[in-house]
């Protein structure tokens, strides 16, 4: 569990974040929603410990992240899992060496265990025949699955997910989707993703917050966020024909369980 006490941020004039309370919970995917701007990728920054917050605390299962020694860092960086809206894979590598990368960086496994690590996590993510392939020579869809294994494979108690579904079709991102919600259930993962893609809202969405310039608007579940009253919050998520036909069926639904 990650919780944020009173949180703000400024960069020179600008209030970016103002005084955000917040829990990320354990064994669900924690959705953060947002036009650009609203402050939500500063706040998952903050949250990895890239930016300091002017105010408040960010806290690890009730541990001061700001508090730690460096060693204690390092320790929670070894925790912390992150899957970036590019992939960020390194291209002269293969598919197999970008996601064994981190346990040669933190880990003390032999390289025989390394292999059986990445394979693992190849495999729960069906890339097993990628092994030896470069990222040039993959789908776009193929890199994001590389980036979750990577982000996996020290088996995170905490992973961070920026924009997974970016530049993937449809049928791609669904599949995206279901592999970080089957990730978190099976770990009892905390798992935080900073979204524009309304489909994953409806489908992952198990604790979702709505951020709007600096603060924190809205915050509930994907059954909720349908019938909100936020008039900010609807003029937002509604855009999408999406959760426009949702909203219209989950209305019928309501009326017919009551006749």
């Amino acid at each position: 569990m990650i919780e944020l006490q009173n949180i703000s941020k400024k960069f020179g004039e600008k209030q970016v974040l103002t005084n955000i309370d917040a829990t990320m919970q354990s064994g669900k995917c924690n959705l953060i929603i947002g036009a650009s701007g609203s402050g939500k990728s500063v706040m998952t920054k903050i949250m990895v410990g890239l930016f300091a917050p002017d105010t408040g605390d960010v806290l690890y299962n009730g541990n001061s992240m700001l508090h730690m020694q460096e060693d204690e860092r390092k320790e929670l960086r070894q925790q912390i899992g992150m899957l970036f809206q590019g992939s960020a894979l390194f291209d002269s590598m293969t598919v197999e060496e970008n996601v064994m990368f981190p346990l040669d960086m933190l880990s003390s496994m032999s390289y025989k265990q390394k292999k059986d690590r990445v394979k693992e996590v190849l495999d729960k993510v069906n890339l097993t025949e990628a092994f030896k392939k470069y990222p040039a020579e993959i789908s776009g869809g193929m890199k994001k699955r590389v980036g979750i294994a990577r982000a996996i494979v020290l088996n995170p108690k905490y992973l961070f997910c920026d924009e997974p579904n970016s530049g993937l079709d449809p049928q791609t991102s669904l599949l995206i989707d279901q592999l970080i919600k089957d990730i978190t259930k099976e770990f009892n993962t905390t798992t935080i993703v900073v979204t524009h893609d309304m489909n994953s809202v409806m489908e992952i969405g198990d604790h979702i917050m709505y951020f709007h310039q600096g603060q924190k608007e809205w915050e509930g579940n994907k059954e909720e966020i349908i019938f909100s009253k936020n008039k900010l919050l609807n003029e937002f998520i509604f855009a999408s024909d999406f959760l426009q036909d949702a909203k219209q069926k989950r209305m019928e639904d309501a009326e017919a369980e009551k006749k």
